[in-house]
């Protein structure tokens, strides 16, 4: 359980103060437990690159669109193209959330396309969703446009709303994508327990900043 839990998490530090020297022990903590992937803002992706570009396995995941959805879909797909020359192997994009809200679905379908296509084949694509700010019905419909749009995964949680991750909506989505198309818990996951709950109810990706801890039977105060 331990090898394919590490190889589930996306060891993260989206924090606007962290440091060069935070993202190279971030990087290095990731090498050492063979995580998925490390998550940094685009800024930080090539020099995670650099300390992760002789362990192919761990990908440089970064953020795009981060954290409120609201840039422009032609940026969000400069900043994804910019992001994979620079080294990042995935890409997870927030959505326009007040476009969903205002049921403009083809504008939502559109934006998460526009980083979709710009990654195809060069970049797996997770559809962060923010499911804090939205109704069943509303989750529902953005793992749909999601699925629709061609993305490989749906995510939770920025981190940076008014919730992170729950069971219950890690289920919620599972049964929307069906089994073709991950689902990554993000947003308060701090503990073996909390990742081993968000794996039963259908999750095959953990995003946390606790990913050591984690690996340690321990729980951590972070938020992310």
């Amino acid at each position: 359980m331990t090898n394919s839990l590490a190889q589930m998490i996306d060891h993260t530090l989206l924090k606007s103060d962290a440091t060069e020297a935070d993202i190279v022990k971030l990087a290095e903590e990731a090498k050492e437990h063979k995580f998925a992937s490390v998550c940094v803002n685009p800024a930080w992706v090539k020099t995670a690159a650099k300390v992760l570009n002789d362990v192919p396995e761990v990908k440089v995941c970064t953020v795009i669109g981060f954290p409120l959805g609201a840039s422009a879909s032609e940026v969000k797909a400069f900043e994804t193209e910019n992001a994979i020359k620079n080294g990042a192997g995935e890409v997870d994009m927030v959505i326009n959330i007040g476009a969903l809200k205002g049921k403009q679905y083809d504008v939502v379908e559109n934006d998460i396309k526009a980083v979709v296509d710009a990654a195809k084949g060069k970049a797996l694509t997770k559809v962060i969703i923010e499911t804090s700010l939205l109704t069943d019905e509303e989750k529902e419909t953005a793992c749909k446009l999601a699925v629709k749009a061609g993305a490989d995964f749906v995510k939770t949680s920025t981190g940076f709303s008014t919730g992170g991750a729950t069971k219950e909506d890690i289920a919620l989505m599972r049964k929307v994508v069906g089994p073709s198309i991950g689902v990554k818990a993000s947003g308060g996951v701090r503990s073996l327990e909390d990742a081993q709950t968000m794996i039963e109810a259908g999750a095959t990706r953990i995003g946390a900043s606790s990913g050591v801890a984690i690996m340690k039977g321990q729980a951590s105060n972070s938020s992310y």
